[in-house]
């Protein structure tokens, strides 16, 4: 079982799919107000309860944490806090080792949480590729170097006030970590969908001009979101796709017009085994990431102070 808030919340997310795909074991993200506000007894015994915050202090998620040791479960922390009460708690912890994030928005936790979770599903026994994880910061530097480009198309974007975000897969956390930066740093109505969510009535909704953003790697996703990406294209939504060397031709084959574009990492990014995208989900994030604050920048708003909020949230 799996515990958080936040952006920490997406990266759990992420952690529930790659754990059942890498290892078979059933995974659930737990719900905190069971156990803060309704009180209820669940039985942890034997279970594995992993709590992910970046501060090591959100209320709920500690609180939960607790209750799960008083169940039976083994537990695990994983922060970005030395110090912190989360780090206490715990029977184990796994410290993300970032260094101190300054904005309130959480971008590099979020990253180095993944990480932590590819380990942790190696130490469970799945076939993660231990050189294929050195080689996530030569992926993560050329994801970096597309800022000028991204900032650039921001530009286009600066009216925006409502967006959909698509992912799928091991991609479908980074569609709500990119919903919640569009949310929090540029003030912009932005929903998340897997595609195949979005095509069960939410596709309604959008229309000739409408923002969409969509993860495109390789693999088992390809077909869906390349249909998705055909129906796009017709409906002549306004979309922005994230993909890499390796989808980047078929893409501008299906992405026909001035409202249809992408933003290519200069990599061919397909995992030696496992599925393709297995190693895809932390240099995807990345250009997300620099188009929000890029966009924030151009909305004139402080991507690093957004209003009413605080870096430590504090719920029961």
């Amino acid at each position: 079982m799996l515990v958080a808030r936040g952006t920490s919340d997406n990266a759990a997310q992420f952690g529930r799919y790659l754990l059942e795909i890498m290892t078979g074991i059933p995974v659930s993200l737990a719900a905190p107000s069971i156990y803060t506000l309704y009180g209820a007894s669940v039985n942890l015994k034997d279970a594995l309860l992993i709590a992910i915050s970046q501060s090591g202090e959100s209320t709920d998620t500690n609180l939960v944490l607790e209750k799960a040791r008083s169940r039976g479960a083994l537990t695990i922390g994983i922060t970005n806090e030395p110090s912190s009460t989360l780090a206490g708690i715990a029977d184990h912890v796994f410290l993300v080792g970032a260094g101190k994030e300054k904005s309130v928005a959480a971008t590099k936790t979020y990253t180095g949480q993944l990480l932590i979770l590819y380990l942790l599903a190696y130490a469970l026994g799945g076939p993660i590729e231990i050189d294929e994880l050195l080689r996530v910061p030569d992926w993560a530097g050329a994801a970096l170097n597309l800022e000028s480009e991204i900032a650039a198309r921001a530009e286009r974007y600066r009216l925006m006030q409502h967006a959909v975000v698509v992912g799928r897969g091991l991609n479908y956390s980074n569609a709500f970590e990119f919903a919640l930066k569009l949310m929090e740093t540029c003030y912009v109505v932005a929903e998340r969908f897997s595609s195949a969510d979005l095509l069960h009535g939410p596709i309604a909704m959008l229309e000739a001009a409408f923002p969409v953003f969509l993860f495109a790697p390789s693999g088992v996703t390809w077909p869906g979101l390349a249909e998705l990406i055909k129906l796009l294209v017709k409906i002549k939504a306004e979309t922005m796709i994230i993909t890499d060397l390796s989808r980047s031709g078929a893409v501008g084959k299906l992405a026909l017009g001035k409202l249809t574009s992408h933003v290519s990492i200069p990599l061919r990014l397909t995992a030696r085994s496992g599925p393709t995208d297995l190693y895809t989900p932390i240099p995807y994030i990345i250009p997300a990431q620099l188009f929000a604050a890029c966009l924030a920048e151009v909305k004139g708003f402080d991507p690093d102070h957004p209003r009413a909020l605080k870096k430590i949230t504090r719920t029961v």
